[in-house]
């Protein structure tokens, strides 16, 4: 819950969306408020755009995976595969391995394809992800 909030948080501030009026000393809750009441023009687009990466648990309505890339691509963060780390979704295969036997390899799709049995879509995805990631 604590990474979602801070995506949140994140994409608030990447749209000029600020959690404090410069000056002003508040505490969580307050800026809450200020983001809030400061912001609105912001934040339903943000969130409808973020609501599509998570898939929510019922009935407690708790995030239970994201997909950072977007739903059309198969890099999950899911807690309960792979102790939540960035995988192939359905295949709890890490996008830092599959990166690193990319790297390894030259570069080879057709190597890691073997080495994983994954297909080029989720090795691409899973390479984007880290490059993403190191930028």
């Amino acid at each position: 819950m604590d990474l979602v909030d801070l995506l949140f948080v994140k994409r608030f501030l990447d749209h000029g969306v600020s959690l404090l009026r410069e000056g002003v000393n508040r505490g969580r809750g307050e800026a809450i408020l200020e983001l809030m009441s400061g912001g609105q023009w912001v934040i339903a687009p943000v969130i409808r755009e973020l609501a599509r990466q998570i898939d929510f648990a019922s009935p407690e309505g708790l995030a239970s995976r994201w997909y950072p890339l977007g739903r059309n691509r198969p890099v999950v963060l899911d807690p309960m595969v792979s102790f939540g780390a960035p995988s192939i979704a359905g295949r709890g295969v890490k996008t830092i391995n599959i990166h690193d036997l990319f790297v390894a390899e030259d570069e080879s799709l057709e190597s890691v394809r073997i080495w994983w049995e994954l297909t080029d879509d989720e090795i691409q995805a899973a390479v984007d992800f880290e490059r993403q990631l190191a930028a």
